[in-house]
């Protein structure tokens, strides 16, 4: 059932767009050094997600398909086009309903505000518990549309799913109020009911994500992920490794968010093999960025500029060396990054296909019509899926 949890969000991402792709990238070039000269400008589009998460008893299952399912949602979203335009992508993540939260707050807690930094949100998922508490929908949609910053682009996606089993009507702060501002600020808001979908229609989950034209799903989160091997994920996994190398941690973060990286390698392989196969394609596309910390990302995206960069910011590494020489190291690390993406990109390809042959008489024929409607709807709005 992880498979529909993922399949549930990517459906709903992509039938919540509500204008066509026009947003044009007008950012004029800064000369920075060689290493930028054969690098796309970046876009200023995003799609931004908020993940409204039930943390009290029961919910397990729920937390365990969002760790198994974040790599394949980044996945499927890497594909997405607008014009000739990739967006980018930031994740914020709440807890609700968890009895070790603040009870005047609603039993609501900001986990993470919007974020691109996607080793970040894999920490924060993997801390999440489970204890028992009251679910207040209203109010969690609320706090979120009050907390992160949504932006004002109209070529923005802006998209909630909130999960969860209990009645959408508990709590101080109506849905209905929450569902209008979401409205105002050009939100969608998506429901996911874990349970019977009868049961969540008459509990208002399915109203919930009507009242901004959003999608309303109910799953099975208790039901196992089924894993399928593929002849390409230890060659994915090889490359994974190769790829770690081409990182060269820099400034007062670098060593730090070296080993959360590794870190959340060990939380995906830990969990299943898969898993880290499908996390090492996330880390091959453009949406894994490491700007804060790896100089590679940072000159390419503009973040540091290799003639000023002081030499104790450096790794021990390019300490002592001329800044040509370090021109030349971080472009050899830029080309060896991008020839290793593109053969985890190829071996995804055949990996993807593979599977879809391995379990095409399993597939569940709501995922089929989800999977369908995702590409419909996506024509429609103009957006492309490549």
């Amino acid at each position: 059932m992880k498979t529909y949890f993922k399949t549930a969000l990517v459906c709903a991402t992509l039938a919540a767009f509500t204008t066509s792709c026009k947003a044009e990238n007008k950012k004029e070039p800064i000369a920075l050094n060689d290493t930028k000269t054969n690098h796309p400008e970046p876009n200023k589009q995003f799609i931004k997600v908020a993940l409204l998460l039930d943390t009290s008893n029961s919910m397990d299952g729920l937390i365990d398909q969002a760790k198994a399912q974040l790599w394949d949602i980044v996945n499927e979203l890497s594909y997405a086009k607008c014009g000739t335009s990739k967006p980018n992508l930031e994740i914020a993540l709440y807890e609700y309903g968890n009895d070790r939260l603040n009870g005047n707050e609603g039993y609501i807690r900001q986990v993470l505000a919007f974020s691109d930094d996607l080793d970040d949100i894999s920490k924060e998922l993997f801390s999440l518990t489970t204890n028992g508490g009251e679910e207040y929908c209203g109010q969690v949609i609320q706090t979120s549309l009050n907390q992160l910053n949504w932006g004002k682009n109209a070529d923005d996606l802006k998209l909630i799913f909130i999960a969860g089993n209990e009645p959408f009507t508990q709590g101080k702060v109506n849905y209905k109020d929450a569902s209008a501002n979401a409205n105002e600020k050009d939100v969608t808001v998506n429901t996911i009911f874990c349970g019977n979908y009868n049961q969540g229609v008459s509990s208002h989950w399915k109203d919930g994500a009507q009242l901004t034209n959003g999608d309303y799903m109910a799953i099975n989160q208790d039901k196992a992920t089924v894993h399928i091997a593929s002849p390409y994920d230890d060659a994915i996994l090889i490359l994974n490794k190769k790829l770690n190398k081409t990182y060269v941690a820099y400034g007062a973060k670098g060593s730090r968010k070296m080993a959360l990286q590794a870190e959340q390698d060990m939380n995906a392989s830990g969990y299943s093999k898969a898993n880290a196969v499908k996390r090492t394609v996330s880390k091959s596309s453009h949406l894994y960025k490491n700007k804060s910390w790896d100089l590679v990302d940072a000159v390419e995206q503009e973040e540091v500029v290799i003639e000023t960069i002081n030499d104790d910011e450096l790794p021990t590494e390019l300490k002592g060396k001329s800044k040509s020489e370090i021109k030349a190291y971080v472009d050899a690390k830029s080309k060896e990054r991008e020839r290793i993406q593109n053969e985890i990109t190829d071996l995804n390809a055949k990996r993807v296909a593979y599977i879809s042959e391995q379990k095409s008489e399993q597939t569940n024929n709501l995922e089929n019509a989800m999977t369908h409607a995702i590409k419909e709807q996506a024509k429609r709005k103009k957006y492309t899926w490549k």
